[in-house]
């Protein structure tokens, strides 16, 4: 499978110390330039994990497109969602709401860093999902009050 990610997920899931879910569930991670140098620069969540051995720098070979979004977006969504299409992405992680619905128009199976979450539990990686979100948050991670309820019924964790 051709997983490209964005740069919100990778932070999540290496200030909450499973940045591995992401290896388990996919092998390997594809992204950007543009998300290498995000993470980069500030040695913050992430900055070590993204020299994992599953996770994949590539460069964009649509460079044209980039000048298109990059009126809209931010360098690493841009380049994640052309990357995408580029090597025809099973999947494509993206958090941010615009960056998401500009790769769902684009065609892109487009995923969150809360459902990848739920998978991992779903397939027993972890056992919960409601202390992940509670560290995501206590770290700087924000889910608006309907999201973070819904998601923790969905994932069976309230009632």
């Amino acid at each position: 499978m051709k997983i490209v990610s964005n740069t919100t997920p990778l932070i999540s899931l290496s200030a909450v110390g499973k940045i591995e879910i992401l290896r388990d569930l996919f092998c390997e991670i594809i992204i950007p330039e543009a998300v290498y140098a995000e993470i980069k620069a500030k040695k913050s969540y992430g900055y070590k994990e993204i020299e994992l051995s599953f996770i994949r720098v590539s460069s964009i070979i649509n460079t044209q497109h980039e000048l298109l979004f990059s009126n809209q977006l931010d360098s690493g969504e841009a380049q994640t969602i052309i990357l995408s299409q580029d090597i025809q992405a099973d999947m494509t992680i993206i958090d941010e709401n615009f960056g998401y619905a500009i790769a769902k128009d684009h065609g892109l199976n487009v995923v969150r860093t809360l459902s990848i979450i739920l998978k991992a539990k779903e397939i027993g990686l972890i056992s919960a999902v409601k202390p992940l979100i509670d560290d995501m948050l206590l770290k700087g991670r924000w889910y608006s009050n309907h999201v973070y309820y819904a998601f923790l019924k969905r994932a069976g964790e309230i009632e």
